[in-house]
C-alpha cells in the first residue's frame, strides 16, 4: 500500500517532529557518554532508542506523552548505568567488557585471537593501518570493549601504563 490517509501523514509529522526534537535534547543532556564509541552497552541502548522512536512515529497506539517518557526512561537508564560504571566495579564488571591482549611483543597469542573471533588479517590489517610493516615492530595488539584494534609500535610502549586495564599483560 502506497498511501492510506492524509491523517496518518499528518500524525507523522506531527508527532515526529516534537519527538525528535525531544530526543535530541535528552541525549544532548545526558552527556557526551551517550554519543562516544559504543560499547555492546551503548548498542542496545541505541537501538531501543530507534525502535522506540519508530514506535511513537508509526503506531496511532503509543500517545506522543508516552513515547516521549519512554525516550526520556531509556537515556536516564543509561545514564546512571554509566554514572554507576564510573564508581562502582561491580556494575562496571556487569555492563562493560575488558580489553583484550591479542599480541605481545610480535607474538600473536592464537588462542585469544580464536576467543575473541579475530582473524590474523584483522590484526594485520590494523598493524598496517599504523604505518608498520612486521609484527617485530608491534609492542602489543588490544582489542578494546568498543570492538577495535589499538596497535602500539615498540617505539612508542613507553612504561606500559596504557596496558595497566588490560587483564594477561606479562
Amino acid at each position: 500500500m502506497f498511501f492510506d490517509s492524509w491523517s496518518g501523514l499528518i500524525r507523522v509529522v506531527s508527532v515526529g517532529v516534537p519527538a525528535y526534537v525531544v530526543l535530541v535534547a535528552v541525549v544532548r543532556l545526558s552527556g557526551k557518554r551517550t554519543l562516544a564509541k559504543m560499547n555492546a552497552f551503548d548498542l542496545v541502548v541505541t537501538v531501543a532508542l530507534g525502535s522506540t522512536l519508530a514506535t511513537i512515529l508509526l503506531s496511532a497506539d503509543v500517545a506522543l506523552a508516552e513515547g516521549l517518557l519512554a525516550l526520556a526512561l531509556l537515556v536516564a537508564a543509561q545514564y546512571v548505568v554509566a554514572w554507576s560504571a564510573v564508581r562502582l566495579r561491580a556494575v562496571r564488571q556487569a555492563v562493560r567488557s575488558r580489553p583484550t591482549l591479542l599480541v605481545w611483543h610480535g607474538r600473536m597469542r592464537e588462542q585469544t585471537l580464536q576467543q575473541q573471533r579475530v582473524s590474523r588479517a584483522e590484526v594485520l590489517q590494523a598493524i598496517r593501518s599504523q604505518g608498520l610493516g612486521g609484527l617485530d615492530q608491534v609492542a602489543a595488539v588490544v582489542l578494546e570493549t568498543d570492538g577495535g584494534l589499538s596497535v602500539i609500535p615498540t617505539t612508542k610502549v613507553g612504561d606500559h601504563h596504557a596496558l595497566d586495564d588490560v587483564p594477561d599483560v606479562p
